[in-house]
């Protein structure tokens, strides 16, 4: 391995150095993402409105498009310190494997007992949960990271946790529900019987694996007719990038310690959390004119939100109780092929993101699944951790940009997002291994029919 001179393996910041304020982007955008709406009146919804689902302190998070910087509580940073700062990695294995002239810096976020990036979110909900009283919460969880992340910060609070997760990754990922329980959260598989809108679900689609937009419904309905619980999201929401911007916040300061500038930013995409966090900073500075950076959000072929979805508002829901949000969409009835592995299966995206990307601020991309483990498994041998499925996504377009600049001869610097770990991901690796992995990429019929239940919203 050639070490550069003077620039570490692995970049980490003293404590004294990690943020003490969320960034929020919206306070830099020219054109500011549309608000929700009150799927009654289609109007947009109000504080009053929203504090019937969502935490008070969080909605006004959530609806706050003008402070660009937001103390993070002391209680919420002590907690940051069982395993922040995280490190900033320079990729030096993989650049020697690829024998490119790129640099390929990675932002590690799995080295938590959820592991994954989730858990920067978890804790500060979970905050003002408790702060304000409540007994307990409620959400839905994809591949599982963000369920057990809520799972631990509940646990570490005293509030009670109701996790809805996607009956295909209940099933086959036992081991992440086990580590959700052990946290003493309560787990069950959606669609379920459990509730009004699953039951509506599952007479509607017969042994449906489901989908974030079906425990999404689930969940807002238990919060919403349990007195004392409150929903919270992993994803998506406004509240939850700022939460997430301590990565990006994190990794600038870390890159400007030694003077690195990123010349692409590339993070997986699929509801947007991640990848929100990872660019905050840089995307702020390319709103303000100061700097400016390729931005590469890459999804997954299966669940293509931004690369084919169209960019409308619609329900976060399967069962149509959620607010709207203006977002790109595949529509709330779309539910991923069973083959999709890991999470980035929602069918929208942050209307943050969604707004940037329709501005041209960023770019984005569809992978196939079978290239993505391919991708997993090269990092993997070299670079000495197995990454999540999701993380992985990121890694197939780093590796191909690299192999660009060794076509080319340009010295680019590459970052991406490494999410987090994948050792609760082994059936989709065994799977890969034994050649059962397909690649399922819908067709315009398929996404025809999610396209059809878009509300018609003049706006």
């Amino acid at each position: 391995m050639n070490q550069e001179k003077n620039i570490p393996y692995k970049i980490y910041l003293e404590e004294s150095e990690m943020p003490t304020a969320w960034y929020n982007m919206r306070a830099d955008m020219k054109v500011k993402p549309a608000p929700l709406l009150n799927p009654g009146t289609l109007q947009p919804m109000t504080f009053e409105e929203l504090t019937g689902v969502f935490c008070d302190d969080l909605v006004r998070q959530e609806l706050d498009d003008d402070t660009a910087f937001v103390e993070i509580p002391k209680e919420i940073r002590d907690f940051y310190k069982m395993y922040r700062p995280s490190p900033l990695v320079r990729a030096y294995c993989l650049e020697e494997k690829l024998q490119t002239p790129a640099k390929i810096y990675y932002k590690f976020e799995g080295n938590n007992t959820s592991g994954s990036h989730k858990l920067n979110s978890a804790i500060a909900q979970a905050y003002y949960a408790k702060k304000q009283g409540l007994k307990g919460v409620t959400t839905e969880t994809g591949a599982g990271q963000w369920g057990t992340a809520l799972s631990m910060a509940c646990a570490y609070l005293g509030l009670d946790c109701k996790v809805y997760m996607v009956k295909v990754s209940y099933e086959q990922k036992p081991f992440r529900r086990e580590v959700m329980r052990t946290y003493g959260a309560s787990v069950t598989p959606s669609p379920s019987e459990t509730t009004n809108v699953g039951r509506k679900i599952l007479a509607e689609h017969p042994g449906t694996t489901g989908s974030l937009g079906c425990a999404i419904s689930e969940a807002v309905e238990v919060a919403t007719t349990n007195e004392g619980y409150r929903y919270v999201l992993g994803s998506v929401l406004n509240q939850v990038l700022l939460h997430q911007s301590v990565i990006g916040l994190e990794t600038k300061a870390a890159m400007d310690k030694y003077g690195i500038v990123p010349d692409i930013i590339i993070g997986c995409a699929g509801g947007g959390s991640n990848l929100g966090g990872l660019i905050a900073p840089f995307m702020g500075q390319k709103l303000r004119g100061e700097k400016d950076y390729r931005i590469v959000a890459v999804e997954p072929a299966s669940c293509p939100s931004f690369t084919r979805g169209k960019f409308a508002y619609d329900f976060c829901d399967t069962g149509m109780i959620c607010p709207l949000a203006k977002m790109y969409t595949l529509g709330s009835g779309f539910i991923p092929s069973p083959n999709h592995a890991g999470g980035l299966r929602f069918h929208g995206m942050s209307t943050i993101l969604s707004q940037l990307y329709h501005d041209g601020y960023m770019e984005a991309t569809s992978v196939e699944q079978t290239s993505v483990f391919e991708a997993a498994e090269q990092f993997a041998r070299v670079e000495g951790i197995l990454p999540a499925p999701e993380s992985a996504h990121a890694i197939r377009v780093a590796i191909d940009e690299a192999l660009k600049c060794k076509e080319t001869g340009e010295e680019k610097t590459i970052l991406f997002g490494l999410t987090g770990t994948g050792y609760f991901d082994l059936v989709a690796y065994e799977k890969f291994h034994n050649g059962e992995m397909t690649d399922y990429i819908p067709t315009d019929e398929d996404l025809a029919k999610g396209f059809a239940g878009i509300p018609k919203v003049d706006k």
